[in-house]
């Protein structure tokens, strides 16, 4: 496929990724900095109130973008907004997705999310990318 000759209403081909392990977000906080042990340490997630160990959001907004590494020959995401709708734990398998909600000449809006394996949103957003002329 390519976005030369996507339309309103397709989707890019959905990604699913691999069940959350607790060395991915090891290895993200690691390379964001972001050593919040709410995220790596059952005790610490526990004691914050939560069942478990969560998942850094930026963690699955990163994974968002991989959604448009194939196109990256065609152009580039400008703007990406999101918001969190939900937590993802530890073995959870997220599904990341992109419909195009518009498009000219130049630029194509795509709506994104990622979904839990239960249905439930982690997050959801949207994503400018602009075409090269």
């Amino acid at each position: 496929m390519t976005l030369a000759l996507i339309e309103h209403g397709d989707e890019l081909k959905s990604i699913k990724l691999s069940p959350v392990t607790r060395l991915d977000l090891i290895k993200y906080a690691g390379a964001s900095g972001d050593y919040n042990p709410i995220h790596t340490i059952d005790e610490e997630a526990t004691r914050a109130g939560l069942p478990g160990i969560i998942a850094h959001g930026m963690w699955t907004m990163g994974n968002l973008t991989k959604l448009f590494t194939p196109y990256l020959e065609e152009g580039f995401v400008a703007t990406y907004q999101i918001r969190f709708r939900g937590m993802v734990f530890l073995g959870d398998v997220v599904t990341l997705q992109a419909n195009v909600q518009s498009r000219t000449d130049k630029e194509i809006i795509f709506a994104i999310k990622a979904v839990k394996q239960t249905g439930e949103s982690a997050l959801e957003g949207e994503a400018t990318y602009i075409l090269y002329q």
